[in-house]
């Protein structure tokens, strides 16, 4: 039995298609079969079904991809631990980052991360704030990017910076002349937010939930920010949006975003990871290149004084 070939057979269990999977782990089909074959003749089970399309894993087999994970998990913790000895920054990083932090975070610090740690690997993905946390228990990630509190077992947060939000209020809008928003200025029949399964989405109905708004059906959801954006600009609404969002709105939008009055509401974001992790160096180096880059931009910290300026908004 080797790790080449747990390897495989996780890559089969993951795409249900031996061509994909071969395709996957940059082998040829027939040697991750072969590879495959043999553990199954080593151990005298089927792993898979091979009859059914897509394939399907055997009862017996599920077991074995199991323990394949806690294995596989395992070895990688050993070149961890010894590269963390080593003091090196060296190796493939896997981040899942949710949708509505991505596109306006890693830009920022991507290539700034790369450049001063030309050894690592940085392997970002766009997933729900569900995967991730699935992703960090199995071992597929090795951290997350996201809005906090999760309260989850063996997760450990630490938070990055706090996220004002903001109002996006086209110029036909009846609160477009307001120099800044207030709370109680909130009508869910004029606001657009995101579709189920975004945590923005409940940073905003967790807003109207403290501003005592009667949550009346919201007139349209859309899957993002550039969508909501459209959908304000034609007509539909307002929307609010995370301030680095806003941020990169070309000059002639910018005009219509609007501050909260304080109390201003914000979301908290962190990097998440698992509590047995050994990557001290590499989660120290990727909260210091991130609260580099957004110092003087963000709030970086939750203390007093900015504790009687902001509402933090759970996720509900």
């Amino acid at each position: 039995m080797t790790l080449v070939q747990l390897q495989y057979v996780l890559a089969v269990a993951e795409h249900k298609n031996f061509t994909v999977a071969a395709d996957k782990s940059f082998v040829t089909q027939p040697t991750l079969s072969m590879q495959i074959q043999k553990l199954e003749k080593e151990l005298n089970i089927e792993i898979f079904d091979r009859t059914s399309h897509p394939i399907k894993i055997t009862q017996i087999g599920e077991k074995i991809v199991s323990q394949a994970k806690i294995i596989l998990m395992e070895a990688n913790r050993m070149k961890h631990l010894v590269n963390e000895e080593k003091g090196l920054l060296e190796g493939d990083f896997v981040i899942g980052v949710i949708p509505t932090i991505l596109p306006s975070l890693v830009p920022l610090f991507y290539k700034t991360f790369q450049k001063n740690n030309p050894k690592s690997n940085l392997i970002i993905k766009e997933l729900q704030t569900d995967k991730i946390i699935k992703g960090i228990k199995d071992g597929s990630l090795d951290f997350g990017i996201v809005v906090s509190p999760l309260y989850e077992d063996q997760i450990v947060e630490k938070p990055l910076y706090y996220e004002p939000l903001v109002a996006y209020v086209p110029p036909i809008h009846r609160l477009h002349d307001q120099e800044k928003i207030l709370e109680t200025d909130l009508d869910s029949a004029d606001l657009l937010i995101l579709q189920e399964g975004h945590c923005f989405r409940n940073n905003v109905l967790a807003l109207c939930d403290s501003s005592k708004m009667k949550l009346r059906p919201i007139k349209l959801e859309s899957g993002s920010f550039e969508a909501l954006i459209k959908l304000s600009n034609d007509g539909y609404g307002m929307t609010l949006l995370p301030s680095l969002v806003a941020e990169d709105l070309p000059e002639n939008l910018k005009k219509n975003v609007k501050s909260f009055e304080s109390p201003v509401p914000t979301r908290e974001v962190s990097l998440v990871f698992h509590q047995s992790q050994l990557r001290d160096s590499f989660e120290k180096e990727l909260i210091n290149t991130i609260q580099s880059i957004l110092r003087g931009k963000i709030f970086l910290e939750k203390d007093a004084k900015l504790d009687s300026n902001l509402i933090s908004l759970p996720k509900k």
